[in-house]
């Protein structure tokens, strides 16, 4: 008799969860088909950009418009290589003063070959790797060296050779971030330091908001108040309004970090349109947020709101 008991509560334990499940949403676990984003200048052609304006010399060449090929002026130390945190790329390596690391699609690690000189090496200095040491987060067995055409030592990061770009004033910047679609900030780990690398879901702390749910692109994630989450995930954004705040596609619960797993789920719209959840609410990026870190869309009409790692909307009134 008390077998019977325990068996039929396990079972009523089961249909519970089922219906918790099948009423907050469906088609979990799908895959998100946003695509990575540069950040950072870009040019029009050619490899590898012109400081003084931003744009590739597009010299037939590809070395610049005067085909210089000769050695570019000796670059400034290495020093004690860091870890900065970007907004937008995440964690960036950088040189002893600050300066933003860089690595070239056109260049190998395995072997270790730079593939830039000439006027590339003008607008991409190579790094000495002379005094190059690994500071913190820096994992130094990832450091090397390859010689240069002419006889230099340019540093290597996982194998990568190492430049800063010319347009990096400060501390800092990443203006060599995705020019031409080859050039890319080096990560710690000697990958390129983007985006994508972001999870479909994840959590960054604004200086105004607090911590806020954001996408694989970086972009500030929004609730609708006239959405609903129970008995099942209904959006009220249709037409335009689905034009305006796009929603936002499944992705994997796994493929997620620092949200709250509970209600972390896809729905399919009436439409057809396949749409995440945070704790079964609805959730959408602004077309008005035109970089990562941008809240343009906060407070929208008194209706949209940032989400916190909780689903609940950041900053609404009664929250």
């Amino acid at each position: 008799m008390r077998t019977s008991w325990r068996t039929a509560s396990l079972v009523a334990t089961a249909a519970a969860v089922l219906a918790l499940t099948t009423a907050c949403g469906q088609d979990n676990g799908g895959t998100s088909a946003a695509g990575a984003q540069n950040v950072g200048a870009t040019t029009a052609a050619g490899d590898y950009g012109n400081p003084g304006s931003g744009t590739a010399t597009g010299a037939a060449n590809g070395y610049g418009a005067d085909g210089n090929k000769s050695s570019a002026s000796p670059a400034a130390p290495a020093g004690k290589l860091t870890v900065a945190a970007n907004p937008n790329l995440g964690n960036v390596l950088t040189d002893g003063s600050g300066l933003t690391l860089y690595r070239f699609d056109k260049d190998t690690a395995n072997p270790p070959q730079s593939n830039c000189s000439g006027t590339c090496a003008t607008t991409w200095p190579p790094v000495p790797a002379d005094d190059a040491s690994a500071g913190a987060g820096v994992d130094k067995s990832l450091l090397g060296e390859v010689t240069r055409p002419d006889g230099t030592k340019q540093l290597t990061i996982g194998g990568w050779p190492a430049y800063r770009y010319a347009k990096d004033a400060s501390a800092g910047d990443v203006n060599g971030q995705g020019v031409n679609g080859t050039w890319f900030a080096l990560a710690p780990d000697g990958k390129k330091a983007k985006l994508s690398d972001l999870p479909g879901l994840s959590v960054r702390k604004d200086p105004k908001l607090g911590d806020v749910v954001v996408d694989k692109n970086g972009m500030t994630v929004y609730r609708f108040l006239k959405d609903k989450a129970w008995p099942k995930s209904v959006s009220n954004c249709t037409g335009a309004c689905l034009e305006k705040w796009p929603a936002v596609a499944p992705v994997k619960t796994e493929d997620t970090q620092g949200v709250k797993k509970k209600g972390l789920m896809g729905f399919t719209r009436p439409d057809g349109v396949k749409q995440m959840t945070v704790n079964c609410w609805p959730i959408y990026t602004f077309s008005g947020d035109k970089a990562p870190g941008d809240t343009n869309g906060q407070g929208v009409g008194g209706t949209w709101y940032a989400v916190s790692p909780d689903g609940k909307p950041v900053g609404a009134p009664g929250n």
